[in-house]
Formats: C-alpha cells, structure tokens, sequence
C-alpha cells in the first residue's frame, strides 16, 4: 500500500472541508484560480482565432504577393509566365480594380446605387491564386460576356439574386462626360451626349468570409474591367500565390532580381501589416492583463495560508520539539498550495474548454434571448466567433498558474518553518 509523506497527509488533512472561516478561503482561493485560467483560455483561443482566421481570409482573397508597375501592365501573360517558373510560386494571375458606380433597375423608378470595387479576373487563372470562385453560395462561377458575381452582403443590401440586373457606370467615362459638359458649359444642355451604363446579370453570390470582401467588391471578367476601368488592354498587376505564404520575403527578393526594377512586388505582410501587428499586439497585451487574475487568486491562497499558519502554531511548535526539520514544516504548507493551485487549475481548464467548444451557441442563445448582437459581422467581420488551441499556449496558460500558486505560498510557509519549538508553544 503506497504511504504518503507525512508533509502531504496533513496538508490534505488540513485541507479538507470543514466549517471554518479558512475553508470558505480556501474555496475562494481555488474559484479564483479556476477563473483566471478559464479566461485566460477563451481570450487567448479566441485572439489566436482571429489572428489566423483573419490570414485565412486576406489570403484566400488576396493571394501572398502582389506585383505591379508604375504603368499598367501590357505584357503580363509573358511576367505570369516568368513568375510562374520560380520554385517558391504556385501560380499567378492578373487583376484590375476600380471603383465603379452601381444602380440596381426597378420597376417602379430609381433604383438603388451603391459604390463597390470591381475587381477583374482571368477565370483560367482565377483559381489557382484565390478562393474566389469556389466560394460561390448561389448560381454559379460564371464571368462569361455580362456576367457579374457579387458579395453575399453586397447582395442582401441591395436586395440581388442570381438573375438579376446591375447597372454599372464607369467612373473614367464619368468624369470625361463631366469634362465635355463643363466645356460646353456655354451651350444648352440637351446638346451633351448621354452616357449609358453597361448592363451586367448577377450570374452567382459568393462568400469569402470576411464582411468587408462581401459587402465591398463585384467581380467580372478581366476584359469587362479592363473596359469599366479605362485599362484597355493592361492590368494593374499580378496576384500570386506561393507554396508556403511564410516565405514571402524570400520570393520578393528572388522575383524582384528576375523582373528588374520596372517592378514593385508586395507581400501580405505589408499590405495588412497593420492590422496584423495590431492583432498580435492585442493579444499580448491581454495576455499580461489578464494574469493579474492570477495574481489576485494568488492573494487569497497568501492570506489563507498565513491564516494556517497562525491557527497550527500549536502543532507546529509539536512538530519541531519531535524532530520535524524546517524544510518539512515549509512542504506541509507549499503542499496547500499546490493543491489548491492544482484544483483551480483543473477546474479552469476544464470550463475554458468548454466554453470554447460551445462559444457561438451560447452566443447565439443570448441573441435569441435578450436580441442582442454580442459578435456583430460588420464590426468584426466574422460570422461566427474564431478560436484556435494551441498546446504551447495552453501549457504557458496553466503552468504558470500553477507556479503563481506556489510562489503564493512561498512567504506563509517560510515563516512556519522558521519558527522555534519554544517560541511556538509559549504562548499555548
């Protein structure tokens, strides 16, 4: 039968529940360290969950490197191709942006008009650098002649479905026809030419799963584009994707000997570097907040042991008169705290766990209950709450707990083994 030292048994001995002011200590002390830990977990799963999510996102809609010029692009079928045989690339293909003006028709007068991006794609191309066209939810990925796909919150707001038609106006032709109007200014204004839209069909809705991509972008065929944004036959750059996004950096500076200096190349870690760092920075900062449960938890197990510690004055001062060393005494009351640091451990980890796997259901009861958005997607650009654990986090998170908790005891249990028999027993 395996014995226990004696430094344990009346550490548990000492522990167990009676109803006494220290045991009511003793119990906030281990819901104090269950807290801590358990919301340290959620907000640092959840923080990890955004950051990732996030790179998913960007990644997904906007590929690893972006290449461009100080003058459109007219040759970029022969850069793809140059770009395409480094070892780091998978694939490449060409974009146009522009800010278009858009007009929904309706039966009854004017419809409703909106701004969005356009964004041009080579459906060949397209899909080997973005998630795009395989992240339509209704219709198809069809650019084909007048064919137009836009943004699952884009679609909501202006009340589109597949099928119906969008009028696009070109900014460039707007201003021009604004220039040929302030010229003849001086004559009547029935004589300046009217400017027509194109007519687009909403061939298909897509979903990249961030808000700001949904709500802001429309996506045509390359050509369609080039024509709305005044490129001709350039594009404003390439999109590429690598093997490995981590190594972005060393594919600019390989790519950039390659093309020659006619050529800026980007990565994303520039281009969202902001919000990026901005994210991590959060997350740390969090981080060292949030331990200071921990350090408030700590306090109580301090103040229980050093109420311990003045109530077996007694037993302590028997102790030593017996032979029990200081380094014993010490263990009987590091041993508390360690229990209770181990208990509030466990219990923590186990709660954050939980609340992590069942985050957005409790998110979404509190919606149907009190109709209230905690987590709303235009702010936050997720439909649902990110988390991601990750072991080395957890290990930090809990580990450290558990050390704050014995550091907690550290002080009561050095004054316990410091004190002398006589001195203990005099005053009993």
């Amino acid at each position: 039968m395996l014995r226990l030292p004696f430094e344990l048994m009346l550490a548990l001995r000492y522990l167990s529940p009676k109803r006494t002011f220290v045991s009511v200590i003793t119990l906030i002390s281990v819901f104090g360290v269950m807290l801590g830990v358990a919301v340290l977990i959620i907000v640092i799963s959840v923080m990890t969950g955004f950051d990732h999510q996030l790179t998913d996102r960007i990644l997904g809609f906007n590929a690893h490197l972006k290449i461009t010029s100080d003058e459109p692009i007219v040759d970029y079928e022969s850069v793809a191709d140059i770009v395409s045989t480094n070892r780091l690339v998978k694939g490449a293909a060409p974009f146009v942006f522009g800010q278009v003006l858009a007009e929904t028709q309706s039966d009854g007068g004017a419809g409703l008009a909106i701004a969005p991006v356009i964004r041009g794609v080579d459906a060949n191309r397209e899909g080997k650098v973005s998630v795009l066209l395989s992240s339509v939810i209704e219709g198809a990925a069809d650019v084909r002649g007048n064919g137009i796909l836009v943004g699952r919150v884009f679609a909501s707001k202006l009340g589109l479905t597949v099928g119906d038609r969008l009028a696009i106006y070109s900014i460039p032709e707007l201003r021009k026809m604004e220039r040929e109007y302030r010229e003849r200014s001086g004559k009547s204004a029935d004589s300046r030419e009217l400017f027509l839209a194109t007519d687009f069909e909403v061939r298909g809705v897509f979903d990249v799963g961030y808000y700001e991509f949904n709500d802001m972008f429309v996506v045509c065929s390359l050509a369609n584009a080039q024509d709305l944004t005044g490129m001709g036959d350039a594009v404003h750059g390439l999109m590429v994707i690598l093997n490995d996004p981590m190594l972005a950096d060393q594919a600019r500076n390989e790519l950039e000997q390659v093309l020659g200096p006619g050529y800026r190349i980007s990565t994303w870690k520039e281009d969202y570097s902001d919000i990026l760092d901005a994210l991590l920075v959060e997350k740390n900062v969090m981080f060292y907040l949030l331990f200071f449960i921990m350090i408030v938890a700590a306090f109580g197990i301090t103040s229980a042991l050093i109420t311990f510690v003045v109530q077996k004055t007694r037993e302590i001062g028997i102790l030593k008169a017996l032979g029990a060393s200081s380094r014993q005494i010490m263990w009987i009351f590091l041993s508390q705290s360690m229990f209770v640091g181990v208990l509030g451990v466990a219990a923590g980890y186990g709660l954050g766990m939980l609340a992590v796997s069942y985050r957005n259901e409790f998110l979404f009861f509190l919606r149907r209950v009190t109709g209230f958005q905690l987590f709303p997607e235009q702010i936050y650009s997720f439909r649902e709450l990110p988390a991601l654990i990750i072991p080395s986090d957890i290990w930090i998170i809990c580990g450290g707990s558990l050390l704050i908790c014995l550091l907690a005891g550290m002080f009561p249990a050095w004054n316990a083994g410091r004190m002398k028999p006589v001195e203990a027993l005099r005053h009993e």
